[in-house]
């Protein structure tokens, strides 16, 4: 890094000033772990006056701060997306038709690597898909149903962060940012994935059993009147 871009983190107040001695600054193992902390930031899009407020969010604590964003990351991203040769696709779900990929590729279940090469952004979603296309569902309705329960899903965690911007983030924005109370932020948010996604298994498990035995229903009730 460069003696300049040092000295521009200094003067937008992300970097301590070095102690003098002499004509010479000398820093120390903390501002070498503020500059790793800036890089990693910018590195996941952070802005620099973003980060000057999460640093002062934080009282200056470089660990507080990669807290906050590794918990904005990680908890809702514990999946390792696999990479796919198109043909390898096309085998699974029988079909070379463009549709169902392009498809894939607007909703952001893959991602382009190029060279025909796909990235699996949600594997295990992917898995239950090729599941379905062994007991043969056809990959255009596979990705319609998968559009479907994208809409809703997306509804369901509007809501969920609604909760938490609401009722965590927005009181402790009005409290002016105590240092006690980033704390508290940061529990609940790293509580907001597993209790979000709980939530949505036991009532979707719940939904499931109710409209299996209700459409199994009539359609026992329909091969019976027809037998």
């Amino acid at each position: 890094m460069s003696a300049r871009n040092i000295r521009a983190h200094q003067s937008r107040g992300l970097l301590a000033p070095p102690t003098l001695r002499g004509r010479t600054g000398y820093y120390s193992d903390e501002h070498i772990a503020r500059v790793e902390l800036i890089q990693e930031l910018q590195a996941d899009g952070f802005s620099l006056e973003l980060i000057r407020k999460l640093v002062a969010m934080a009282a200056g604590s470089s660990e507080e701060v990669l807290r906050f964003t590794r918990a904005l990351r990680q908890p809702f991203d514990d999946e390792r997306p696999r990479v796919i040769e198109q043909r390898e696709l096309q085998q699974r779900f029988s079909s070379t038709a463009p549709e169902p990929l392009a498809r894939a590729l607007e909703l952001g279940l893959l991602r382009a690597l190029g060279d025909g090469r796909f990235e699996e952004v949600t594997p295990q979603a992917w898995r239950g898909a090729e599941a379905a296309a062994q007991l043969g569902v056809p990959a255009q309705e596979l990705v319609e149903v998968a559009a479907q329960a994208r809409e809703h899903i997306d509804a369901v965690a509007a809501a969920f962060l609604r909760l938490f911007v609401d009722h965590v983030w927005r009181p402790f924005e009005d409290a002016g940012h105590p240092e006690d109370g980033l704390g508290r932020v940061l529990e609940a948010l790293e509580l907001l994935q597993p209790l979000a996604a709980g939530t949505v298994q036991s009532l979707f498990q719940m939904s499931m059993g109710e409209a299996a035995q209700k459409r199994l229903g009539s359609e026992l009730e329909r091969l019976d009147r027809h037998g």
